[in-house]
């Protein structure tokens, strides 16, 4: 989900709520997929020193920067202590090179149809960079006035979700054949844990293997269901403040969940949602100057439409 898709037509409801999404965006769990950068990024990243090879292709540190130039700081900082998604992003970044390379190779760029594909989105890129650089908001855009002018006309149907802070303990099966012994693992962890006089921050900070949490004992932080793992989710609401779950399956490995806090769902304060809000009003007014922008091209010259060979064109079509 994109701030861009809310832009058009967005009153101050409207934005309000979504800066609130926004700031409660899914991505922030403990072991969260990658986005993937943009390919124009990754093609102008200085590669840098290699970090995987996959046959002839390579990935290089440029371009894992590149991608975390393009997220927020949140996910930025989630990410570098998910090294299963940072992983699982490099090997999808080799497959689409090596995909490249042999659709190259089978002249698929001389392919009529790709190179009709290829201008078109050579022509998108170019209009909107121009289109941006032609539509600048001001740095002090919007002043603080304007930021909670905007919050008091949306925040009497601002609510945050029910949140809860987890701490876990991951264990990571790399290869599909040990599964069955990191389960083990895992149970007997979970037991351990589970004991009434465990020390989970401890265990956290000696057996997981989620660098991003492990140091802190495993704290994960304040998050909305929705930001959780699809495997998790339906755990947590099961779990009583101080309890903690049996191993948790997941794609990347087995997740022991303590449920540490509770917080019930409340109206967002101004400075949750500020930052968030502080974007896509800036946003908002970039969209407002571009299509002034391009309005304004129609009013300095003379527009002229054939009506009867357009006429031909659509009758062509139906057939």
């Amino acid at each position: 989900m994109t701030a861009r898709t809310f832009w058009a037509g967005a009153g101050a409801l409207a934005i309000v709520a979504v800066a609130v999404a926004l700031a409660l965006r899914p991505g922030d769990e403990p072991v969260a997929a990658a986005r993937p950068a943009s390919p124009a990024a990754l093609a102008a990243a200085d590669n840098g020193p290699v970090l995987a090879r996959l046959g002839e292709q390579q990935v290089g540190s440029g371009e894992l920067k590149a991608l975390f130039a393009q997220l927020p700081e949140e996910a930025r900082a989630s990410l570098r202590g998910d090294r299963p998604a940072l992983e699982a992003w490099i090997r999808a970044r080799l497959a689409e090179k090596a995909l490249y390379q042999q659709a190259e190779a089978q002249g698929w760029l001389q392919r009529p149809e790709i190179q009709v594909q290829t201008r078109a989105a050579t022509e998108q890129i170019v209009l909107r960079d121009y289109l941006n650089s032609v539509s600048k908001v001001p740095d002090d855009y919007p002043g603080e006035a304007e930021l909670k002018q905007a919050y008091e006309a949306g925040k009497a149907g601002l609510q945050l979700p029910v949140r809860y802070r987890l701490s876990q303990i991951f264990l990571r099966v790399e290869n599909p054949r040990d599964d069955e012994a990191v389960r083990k693992q895992a149970q007997a962890l979970a037991k351990q844990a589970q004991a009434a006089d465990a020390d989970f921050a401890a265990l956290a900070r000696e057996r997981s293997q989620d660098a991003g949490t492990a140091a802190g004992g495993g704290d994960t932080g304040l998050q909305a269901l929705a930001q959780l793992l699809p495997e998790v989710r339906g755990v947590v609401p099961k779990l009583k403040v101080g309890t903690v779950s049996e191993p948790v399956q997941s794609a990347a490995g087995y997740h022991i969940i303590k449920l540490v806090e509770q917080q019930p769902a409340r109206a967002a304060t101004f400075e949750e949602v500020a930052p968030r809000l502080r974007e896509l009003l800036r946003a908002q007014r970039q969209e407002q100057v571009a299509k002034a922008y391009v309005e304004g091209m129609f009013d300095t010259a003379t527009l002229s439409i054939d009506g009867a060979a357009l006429n031909q064109v659509l009758e062509s079509s139906s057939r």
